[in-house]
C-alpha cells in the first residue's frame, strides 16, 4: 500500500449492472452502476465498486470532487502499488 491515488471518473448512474471499465474523454474510466443518482447512493455505489476493481475497501475511496455530476474525481487512499496498472486495464490499455 501507498500513496493516495486520484483520477478521474465518468459515472452512469441506473445502469442495467454494475460495469467498471473503458475510457471516456480525455481519460476517465467509466463506472456504471445500478443505483440511482438520488441521495448519494450512486456515489456509495461508484465507491464499493471501485473498491472492489482496485482490491481495497470502500471506505479507502472517496469521492474528492464532482459529488453531484457524472464526472468525478475519485482517491484511492492507500492506494495498492499495482494501482497505476489497475487503472490501464480497466481504461482499455
Amino acid at each position: 500500500m501507498g500513496e493516495a491515488f486520484r483520477f478521474s471518473v465518468r459515472v452512469k448512474p441506473g445502469a442495467g449492472r454494475e460495469v467498471v471499465g473503458g475510457r471516456w474523454g480525455e481519460g476517465a474510466l467509466i463506472v456504471a452502476v445500478a443505483a440511482p443518482a438520488v441521495e448519494g447512493r450512486a456515489n456509495e455505489a461508484v465507491r464499493k465498486a471501485l473498491a472492489r476493481a482496485f482490491g481495497v475497501r470502500a471506505r479507502d475511496v472517496a469521492v474528492v470532487a464532482g459529488e453531484r455530476g457524472r464526472d468525478k474525481v475519485v482517491q484511492v487512499d492507500p492506494a495498492p502499488a499495482a494501482a497505476p496498472e489497475v487503472l490501464e486495464r480497466l481504461l482499455g490499455g
